[in-house]
Formats: structure tokens, C-alpha cells, sequence
């Protein structure tokens, strides 16, 4: 399995690393809301953090996604 990772680059690492914090930081949000699939996206996907996530040079995508959720709720409470 690790043998795998060395045929992935960098930027497919990264897309995964985005996409899995997406899906947990939309679980989160349906949990703490009570919300809909859909509505936690749209949260998501207008939030100033899902563009710094998209960042590649800040690598900011390999942080714990619960961490990522906290920036988030700080971002929401503004």
C-alpha cells in the first residue's frame, strides 16, 4: 500500500486530502445543525476556508478535518 503513494503526485494527494475534509466538515455540520446534506455544502463551498483549502502551496488541506471544522465554526461566528 505505502509502494501506491509513490505513483500518486502531489496535487492528487492534495485533491483527496480536500475531498475528505469536505465530506467530514458537511458530516459535522448536518450533526451540530440538524441540516441537510445539501445546505452543509452550500455552507461549505461559500466559506473564505474552502479557499485556503484549495491552496496547495499552504497545504493547509493536511490538517485534522475536526480541526478544520473548528477554523470553520471561528470563520461562521464572524
Amino acid at each position: 500500500m505505502i509502494a501506491m503513494t509513490n505513483n500518486l503526485s502531489h496535487h492528487q494527494i492534495a485533491e483527496y486530502l480536500v475531498s475528505n475534509a469536505i465530506s467530514m466538515m458537511t458530516k459535522y455540520l448536518m450533526e451540530d445543525r440538524h441540516c441537510s446534506i445539501a445546505e452543509a455544502m452550500d455552507v461549505i463551498y461559500g466559506s473564505k476556508l474552502l479557499e485556503l483549502l484549495q491552496q496547495e502551496d499552504d497545504e493547509l488541506y493536511v490538517q485534522d478535518p475536526a480541526y478544520l471544522y473548528e477554523l470553520l465554526q471561528q470563520e461562521l461566528a464572524v
